[in-house]
C-alpha cells in the first residue's frame, strides 16, 4: 500500500498521478485531502462548485456535491479512472482511501511525500483550498 500526502499538493497532479497508479495495481491512501491545493482563478472555482452544489432538481433529495474534501478528491480521482460502476474501474476504485489528517493505523508507516510544485514567476497562480 502506498500512503502520499496531500499537503501543499496540486489536485488534478496528485490525482492524475493517483489514477495511474491505482490502474497498475496498487492500493493508494491519501493522508492530509483537506490541505490539497486546487489552483486557478478563486472566483470562477467558487462559483462553479456553487453551482453545481445548487442544482437541485424535482426529483433530488439534496445536493449531490459534498463539501468534504476527501470526497472532493476522491470525486476527481474517480473521472479518471474507467466506470467506476462496473468492471475494473470498480475494482480498481474500491482500492482507494483517502483521509482528513492522518489516521491512527496510517501513523507508524511510511508516507510518500512529493516535492512543492514550481510556481511560474511570469503569472502567480491563485491558489484555493476547500475545507474546514
Amino acid at each position: 500500500m502506498k500512503i502520499l500526502n496531500g499537503k501543499g499538493q496540486v489536485l488534478g497532479r496528485l490525482a492524475s498521478y493517483t489514477a495511474k497508479e491505482l490502474l497498475r495495481g496498487e492500493e493508494i491512501a491519501i493522508v492530509n485531502c483537506e490541505r490539497i491545493i486546487i489552483t486557478g482563478n478563486k472566483a470562477f472555482i467558487r462559483s462553479e462548485f456553487d453551482r453545481k452544489r445548487n442544482m437541485v432538481g424535482t426529483s433530488q433529495k439534496g445536493p449531490k456535491h459534498s463539501t468534504n474534501s476527501e470526497i472532493i478528491v476522491k470525486r476527481t480521482i474517480r473521472g479518471m479512472l474507467p466506470d467506476h460502476r462496473v468492471g475494473r474501474g470498480k475494482e480498481v476504485y474500491a482500492k482507494l482511501r483517502c483521509y482528513k489528517g492522518i489516521p491512527k493505523e496510517l501513523e507508524g508507516k511510511t508516507i510518500i511525500e512529493f516535492p512543492k510544485p514550481q510556481r511560474s514567476k511570469i503569472s502567480e497562480v491563485k491558489e484555493y483550498t476547500y475545507g474546514n
